[in-house]
Parts: structure tokens; sequence; C-alpha cells
């Protein structure tokens, strides 16, 4: 039985990072030029990220404009623009940029947050990013340098958590400090203002930065009854063993019986 309400999926068999530099998603979109007639369809993908915001805002993890996503397709980035209501997003509420920042899709200025996104597009194999200010990441953030790894799930994000150190929204300096707290990580909290996960795709992306959100509520409900305890290297290492022995979090169908032999 799954401890947290997470949509099935494959899990990774390498949950951690891994460089940059590599072809980050399926689809890559090439040879995009100035010219804009030329310009391929972006339809997909920005109804990609679209949708993928209002199932943001429909887990409950975020309201109003609090929070962000993109989704990568080959040296273009496809984001959610400032101001956007994620539970109302459509896909003209998504801009598509190039990783420079230049805008090539789209009439709404992205994302505050977009040097963030691109700076993780550019340092980390990313093929979509959530950025989220859903309240118990918020409210660990401002009392913790790290989330403890107190649930194996949190195998699936690279272990403990860092917290990123405070910095205004939107600037370099911040950008800068979540790049840090993510090495070796595919997610982290940022203090005094949310949490980050990136995947492969949007759906993993999403996934996890739920499952950041949920480690978080047991953590706090933990920390209400006694000091939680964390797995130690051993027991990450066990787990992660189990995990791949079991390829856990999957559909597994039953063998088929053998016929009875015949009278």
């Amino acid at each position: 039985m799954r401890p947290c309400p997470r949509r099935r999926r494959r899990p990774r068999r390498d949950s951690r990072p891994h460089d940059a530099g590599s072809s980050c998603a399926p689809g890559v979109v090439a040879g995009y030029g100035a010219d804009v007639s030329t310009a391929p369809s972006w339809d997909a993908l920005r109804d990609a990220v679209a949708d993928t915001s209002r199932a943001l805002a429909s887990s409950g993890a975020v309201i109003g404009t609090a929070g962000n996503v993109s989704a990568r397709a080959g040296e273009h980035v496809a984001v959610t623009a400032t101001g956007v209501v994620l539970a109302q997003t459509a896909p003209e509420h998504v801009t598509v940029v190039d990783l420079a920042g230049n805008v090539v899709a789209g009439d709404l200025e992205p994302t505050s947050e977009l040097r963030m996104h691109l700076g993780i597009y550019r340092r980390y194999r990313a093929g979509a990013i959530v950025h989220t200010h859903s309240p118990l990441a918020v409210a660990l953030s401002t009392v913790l340098d790290e989330l403890p790894c107190i649930h194996y799930q949190l195998l699936e994000l690279g272990g403990a958590i860092r917290v990123a150190p405070f910095a205004p929204f939107g600037t370099s300096e911040l950008a800068e400090l979540v790049l840090t707290a993510l090495a070796d990580k595919s997610a982290a909290l940022l203090a005094n203002h949310g949490a980050i996960a990136y995947a492969s795709t949007l759906d993993r992306a999403l996934d996890d930065a739920l499952l950041l959100e949920w480690a978080c509520g047991v953590y706090q409900k933990a920390a209400a009854i006694g000091p939680p305890r964390a797995l130690d290297a051993e027991q990450q290492a066990a787990a992660r063993q189990v995990v791949l022995d079991r390829d856990y979090g999957t559909l597994h169908r039953l063998s088929e019986p053998s016929a009875p032999d015949p009278p």
C-alpha cells in the first residue's frame, strides 16, 4: 500500500539527478530561429504545462498564483506566465523561451522565477519543473536547514532535502542558492518561500512536488510527538535495493495459473 496519494508510475532506476548537457525531453524541437514564420507549433507543450498547472492547483498544494510550472523540449522551455492563477491556466498563459530567456512564443511575461527554472535546465538533466508555495513546505522551510530522510519514499528525491537559504524571489542570488541545494537531489525547500522539484516529465515533476509536501506533513506530525527518527545510510541503501528488486511502485500482473493435468 502506498503511504501517500500519488499517481502510479514507473520508478526511476536512478533517482539521483544526472549531469548537465544531456538531452532532456522526448520530442526534441531543434533548429528554431528568429523568423516567426518558421516557428514550430508549441501547442502540445503549452497544453501540457497548462494541464499540469491546473492539476497542481486541484491538488490543494497551491492557491492563486503561488507557484509555477515549466517543461523543456530541446533548447526551448514552456513556462507559466507571471501572475497567472494556476487553477485557471490555459495554453495562452504559457510562454515559450529559449535557454537564454528570450521569448519565442506567447505574449505574456514569463514567471518571475524564470532564472531559477532556466538555471536548473542548464545544469541538471531536467525535463520539467514544478515550483510551489505549498503550506507545509513553507512551514518547515522556516524552521529546518534540512528535511531528514524520514521515509524511504524520499529516496526518490535523493534522500534528505536541503533548504536553500532565503533570497528575494526572482533574483539571480536565489537561483544560485537553489542550484546548490539541488546538488545530488531532484527537489529542495526554499527558506521562507516554498519548494521545487524537477523530473524527466511533467507528471513526474508534479508527483515529486506532491511527495515532498506529503513528507513535510509527516515530519510536522511526528515532530509534534517527539524528535523524528531519520533513516541512516545503511537503512537507505537497503530500501533502495528492495525498490530495485521489486520494481516498487508499478502494477505487477499475476502469472497465469498452470492448466490442470488431463484426467
